[in-house]
């Protein structure tokens, strides 16, 4: 193949420029045919590292000493912080000096670019990267909310005479304003988080090419960058503006039609926190054992959530009061609620305060300190269930429409919410073609969030799992497994998921457990532990497993190692 004629030739001699190469200079990055070893080698036969072609770049390349230029750097003086050879050594600059030799500290450095550039592409990295998405989500909900806005003012504009319409005019012009405003402080948050990014990968980068590269001065040189990318930026919050409305004045008009309230701005150091990596993998028990049956002597058993190892709470359509139990089957609280039908759903905050919701009032409720509060209350819409994020949100699913009962002969729709204390701050209802993402016709569907911030939903009607990520687009959904054991269609009930980020869901038909990965590849069934019919599932922070059963029994199962 000639060389001068085609696109693609061989390695040639970089001496001869004809002959193929067989050899490499690792101390001159030289190709050589062997013939021209002996011309390359002329001038110092001993710096020369002469290997064959196909192990190029694998002989260290030590400093030449800038004292003594015919001898190179094996050692690294401790007090001098510098590489010296053994010439240096011995002269009076470094008498009594400590000595390492440069294999020891380059072995060293070796590491720490090998732990900086994990803790950089597995956490420093990604945990950017859900910073700017949560910033990015945010400016993205900025329209719908300020829409929200803009509309609540124009609708108590037109019960007021046309005479107002200059300040009603005024006000979604400051609205305009304030969401500019609101943007650019959002939108500049976000560019110097992927400044920082850009930085970040820019150092990854080079740390691969140091990780890489045999130049033992360049890993000598490196100097770790990720204590500085460890200090998170301080986290921007910029609240919401509100309309206040004014009785109708018109003799004050401006004043009494409303005013808005300014946005404020603070940042908080310690908003952002470094994500963690889960570096142990659990594997499964060969097969799931049963710790314990705690029998709470209520049927119709649908809802179970841990306070702890030792302390469920559970919920039953047979009672209106939430009750707690140990592991021992004893009654240690009882919670009485705000209505004398049963609550939909229950779940326990980090604080360990107790939420549930109440589809005959519509309510959301939490109890602290012994004391029953109601959050949320829903316009329209009946809460079906809940669960606590990482974050201490509240993810709902709920339906439209009256009785429960009733809704599943008539058409309605269902969705998820988010809700930060008692304002909504995110809405889940439809695909990215417009189409629902759930079955409008039941308003049975368990929710969790998973470890990676996927939103689960078990919706029963439709028979199937569908996951979406945070920003509520559409992952996959899961419709159940073909299996020689299950000979009824796969009916999801309660849904969690694990420290693996696995979801588990309960099939009540089958009695069965459906355990997936969290892109929804089957991994295995819980079958045994004498599953009977169920239905409430929970996950407590040692990845027990505790299964509501729809006879009245909880069973605590151990599936890991």
């Amino acid at each position: 193949m000639d060389p001068h004629k085609s696109a693609q030739d061989v390695s040639r001699c970089d001496l001869c420029k004809k002959a193929i190469a067989q050899m490499y200079c690792d101390f001159c990055h030289v190709n050589l045919c062997k013939p021209c070893i002996g011309e390359h080698i002329a001038d110092d036969y001993s710096k020369h590292q002469i290997v064959p072609f196909v192990q190029r770049k694998s002989t260290l390349i030590y400093p030449t000493c800038a004292t003594h230029p015919t001898k190179t750097c094996e050692l690294q003086c401790k007090e001098c912080d510098i590489p010296i050879c053994a010439t240096c050594s011995l002269s009076e600059n470094h008498k009594k000096h400590q000595l390492s030799t440069l294999f020891e500290v380059y072995e060293s450095k070796r590491q720490r670019i090998e732990k900086d550039l994990e803790d950089i592409e597995s956490i420093i990295s990604p945990t950017y990267e859900e910073i700017a998405t949560g910033t990015e989500i945010q400016i993205e909900n900025l329209e719908r909310e300020y829409e929200k806005l803009t509309t609540e003012v124009k609708t108590h504009g037109k019960e007021w005479h046309k005479e107002i319409d200059n300040i009603v005019n005024k006000l979604t012009t400051e609205i305009k304003e304030m969401k500019i405003k609101h943007q650019n402080i959002l939108k500049k948050h976000l560019d110097e988080i992927k400044q920082t990014q850009l930085v970040i990968e820019e150092t990854r980068l080079s740390l691969k090419k140091v990780e890489e590269s045999n130049e033992i001065s360049l890993t000598i040189e490196y100097s770790s960058k990720t204590k500085e990318f460890r200090k998170l930026p301080p986290k921007v919050q910029v609240s919401m503006p509100t309309f206040i409305p004014k009785i109708i004045d018109t003799e004050q008009l401006y004043m009494f039609l409303g005013f808005l309230t300014p946005f404020s701005t603070k940042t908080d150091k310690n908003g952002y926190i470094m994500k963690k990596t889960n570096t142990q993998t659990k594997k499964f028990l060969k097969e799931p054992e049963l710790i314990i049956t705690i029998d709470t002597g209520f049927e119709e058993l649908c809802s179970v959530a841990c306070l702890s190892e030792e302390e469920i709470w559970i919920r039953a359509r047979s009672i209106s009061d939430i009750k707690c139990f140990n592991i021992q089957s004893s009654l240690t609280k009882t919670i009485k609620t705000k209505s004398d039908e049963y609550p939909n759903d229950i779940a326990v905050t980090s604080d360990g305060d107790l939420v549930y919701c109440n589809w005959k009032t519509r309510t959301i409720y939490k109890v602290k300190k012994g004391q029953t509060e109601g959050v949320i209350r829903l316009q329209g819409w009946i809460p079906s269930k809940l669960c606590v994020t990482s974050s201490g949100d509240l993810l709902v699913t709920m339906y439209s429409g009256g009785h429960p009962l009733i809704s599943m002969f008539s058409k309605t729709q269902s969705r998820v919410v988010r809700y930060s204390g008692s304002t909504e701050k995110q809405t889940i209802q439809f695909d990215e073609e417009g189409k629902p993402l759930y079955s409008g016709n039941d308003y049975i569907k368990y929710i969790s969030e998973n470890r990676n911030l996927d939103i689960c939903v078990a919706d029963y009607e439709a028979g199937v799992v569908v996951v979406v990520n945070q920003a509520g687009k559409l992952r996959f959904r899961y419709t159940g497994r073909p299996s020689t054991r299950k000979n009824k269609p796969f009916i999801p009930c309660g849904i969690s998921t694990d420290s693996q980020s696995q979801i588990l869901t309960a099939d009540c038909d089958n009695h069965c457990i459906h355990i997936l990965d969290q892109d929804g590849q089957f991994l295995r069934y819980i079958y045994n532990c004498d599953l009977r019919d169920p239905y409430g599932l929970c996950v407590d922070k040692s990845d027990n497993l505790f299964v509501a059963e729809y006879n009245g029994k909880v069973k605590k199962i151990k599936y890991f190692l």
